[in-house]
């Protein structure tokens, strides 16, 4: 929507889409307030007077809201919708050529997997920094099939990618809700109170412990931290594309993890040690010598044996529970 189709909708209208106006006015000393009458009719019955104490002309008032709205929705439309992502193979750490070529779609998780060392992290930072054979790999990534504007590359406020590291610290001193709602705003989102609820509900869903929206985000655990940060991550993160790294250390319910950020339609790719996590993917990437020396797509035993394995897990969870709660563990174990 441009400038002059916004002069002619109705300021309750206006204020619920883009409630960022209210704070542009109030810098300028005035007041914008829900109701019928229209931007345009508000800038015409603007008192003259008033705006010469503030040292203000409309045409100044109107040339400064015109560029500051230009801004804003330029950044509203900012995020380029990514229908695939495909790793172009390269070299791995003796030269040997990779020779290969990997599509990924929203909704899908990949898995890679490899021991320590072996070059994981590698490829995390390769699609990260969008790699184009400009890199120790030489690895390139593509976006829908093209080599991406560079804008995704070099500009902090274009992103592609969120990532989950295994090492996270807040510095901040504010409550989680202070920090999710800043978040919030700062995405110019139009309804911020309800998205920091949806998020905070989320991650108490997520952690191993729930914690209440005004504990300081600097004494949440690393639990509850990486569950409040996946739960922002899926509901007010852009970014399609999402890299995980070891999320099996997080201590959160990692398949409720998974399972929001494919609901929100990302691309999820995980470097994990974790058999659950490796066959809950739809495919795996083995790195060995800092190559993806293979692609594994999950079986039909496989799925069969991650259905066992949940069960083993689910048994170690509630005894984890029970030792946390203070509870013995003289029960016979099934």
């Amino acid at each position: 929507m441009n400038y002059h189709d916004l002069l002619k909708i109705p300021l309750a209208q206006l204020l619920a889409e883009y409630p960022y106006l209210e704070d542009f006015f109030s810098s300028f000393g005035l007041q914008l307030q829900a109701g019928d009458q229209t931007l345009q009719q508000y800038f015409d019955a603007l008192d003259p007077d008033k705006l010469l104490d503030l040292g203000l002309s409309r045409e100044q008032l109107g040339k400064s809201l015109h560029d500051f709205l230009a801004g804003m929705l330029s950044l509203e439309d900012s995020t380029e919708k990514v229908e695939s992502l495909t790793i172009i193979g390269g070299y791995d750490k003796s030269g040997t050529a990779e020779a290969l070529e990997i599509t990924l779609r929203p909704g899908q998780i990949i898995c890679i997997v490899g021991p320590t060392g072996s070059g994981k992290s590698r490829l995390l930072a390769d699609i990260e920094w969008v790699a184009q054979g400009d890199t120790p790999t030489r690895r390139r990534i593509l976006i829908n099939g093209a080599v991406p504007d560079g804008k995704w590359r070099f500009s902090t406020e274009h992103k592609l990618v969120a990532q989950l590291s295994q090492n996270m610290n807040f510095v901040m001193d504010l409550t989680a809700e202070e920090f999710v709602r800043m978040h919030a705003e700062s995405r110019l989102v139009t309804d911020p109170e309800e998205k920091v609820t949806q998020i905070l509900k989320q991650a108490n869903q997520l952690a191993g412990e729930q914690f209440r929206s005004d504990t300081p985000v600097t004494s949440l655990s690393g639990g509850q931290s990486r569950a409040l940060m996946i739960a922002d991550m899926a509901i007010l993160s852009r970014s399609p594309i999402v890299l995980i790294d070891e999320i099996e250390n997080a201590g959160i319910d990692r398949k409720k993890a998974l399972e929001l950020l494919v609901r929100e339609e990302k691309i999820i790719l995980m470097a994990t040690h974790d058999p659950i996590l490796a066959l809950m993917g739809d495919q795996r990437l083995v790195i060995k010598n800092g190559g993806i020396a293979r692609i594994i797509h999950s079986s039909d035993t496989e799925r069969k044996n991650l259905a066992k394995l949940e069960e083993l897990d689910n048994t170690l969870l509630a005894l984890r529970n029970r030792i946390r709660s203070g509870d013995t563990l003289e029960v016979i174990i099934q």
